[in-house]
């Protein structure tokens, strides 16, 4: 009888110590993943639209899942909700995560889940007397996303220095103004006020190169010397060691989605129409989806040509020694630069 008394609260203490374990291993019920604006961003609309990380998590074990949506105008603000841990999934240009990898190298360690895509970025301009990055004066002013974040914003600076010379990098940064993509786009369709010039992304470049008196100034591949990852997908490592279960069902539903646009244009594009209710036809966006410079894939590519510049030029500190460094395992079998 003794024994029995004894047993009993240690059964219990034993059964809470185990209801507590399960507890704090417990993956989280809600995800929360950022976008921004663009035909880029197709692989995480595939994703909502077919709903793929919830129906991944619950074949994982982890139950009902909730996925948040968000729209941010750039990566930048982005970085700040991660770090707060309002954001679990950031999505944006490589310029934005590079700088997020530098400066949490010490501390939430954000690396990279995936590359989304390789894109040629354009830099446009309604000024027929700007031929090249050279001809652009004190009168103009060029929109994109983030002033001096923005893969836009450190591009241009690669381009500057590539045509004035080392250490003038910041030659055109005076001409930026921050804008999303949909917004620098009506500023220089509308023939009026200061923005005479956009570096943007696809379908905005395209939509506006198909438009009278719009032409190229800049290509991103000529400043690379060839194709270069657009778009990242990061978080921190916290998140990823604390829900592993989470974190690869994200990666599973994210490769599906690659696979899908791959192999499924029409279906694909019907989703970033209805979601965006573009005005274009699918026909324009199937001939973008076509171009042998545009590819959705999760490799990453002159991913460390960015990395380079930038801290050569002292816009991060820490220099990673391969692209590897900035990414989450799970990428290690590609064949990234």
């Amino acid at each position: 009888m003794r024994l029995r008394r004894i047993g009993l609260p240690l059964f219990v203490g034993a059964a809470l110590f185990a209801a507590a374990t399960t507890s704090a291993m417990a993956e989280v019920k809600v995800v929360h993943i950022a976008q921004e604006f663009g035909i880029s961003y197709l692989p995480l609309m595939v994703m909502r639209e077919q709903h793929l990380l919830e129906k991944n998590a619950k074949a994982a074990g982890l139950g009902d899942i909730q996925v948040k949506w968000s729209q941010f105008a750039g990566g930048n603000v982005m970085n700040d909700a991660i770090l707060s841990g309002d954001l679990q999934f950031a999505s944006g240009g490589v310029g934005p995560f590079v700088t997020i990898w530098s400066k949490t190298v010490n501390n939430y360690r954000v690396k990279g889940v995936t590359a989304m895509n390789s894109m040629p970025l354009l830099l446009t301009t309604r000024n027929p007397a700007i031929k090249t990055i050279k001809d652009f004066t004190s009168k103009d002013r060029i929109a994109l996303p983030a002033v001096g974040v923005s893969i836009q914003a450190i591009t241009l600076e690669m381009a500057a220095e590539q045509a004035f010379g080392p250490g003038q990098q910041n030659k055109l940064n005076s001409l930026t103004v921050t804008m999303s993509h949909p917004d620098g786009m009506t500023a220089l369709l509308s023939g009026k006020g200061e923005v005479d010039a956009h570096f943007t992304s696809p379908p905005y470049q395209y939509i506006e190169l198909a438009r009278p008196g719009i032409h190229t100034v800049l290509n991103s591949y000529d400043v690379t010397g060839g194709p270069h990852t657009f778009n990242v997908i990061w978080t921190t490592s916290k998140f990823a060691k604390d829900n592993p279960k989470t974190y690869a069902a994200f990666v599973k539903s994210f490769d599906s989605a690659i696979d899908f646009i791959n192999e499924h244009h029409a279906q694909a594009i019907k989703i970033y129409v209805d979601l965006t209710k573009s005005k274009e036809p699918a026909s324009f966006f199937e001939k973008i989806l076509n171009d042998p410079n545009v590819k959705f894939t999760t490799t990453p590519q002159n991913v460390m040509k960015y990395a380079h510049f930038m801290h050569k030029v002292g816009l991060i500190k820490v220099e990673p020694k391969s692209w590897k460094d900035m990414f989450f395992p799970n990428l290690y079998d590609k064949q990234g630069s």
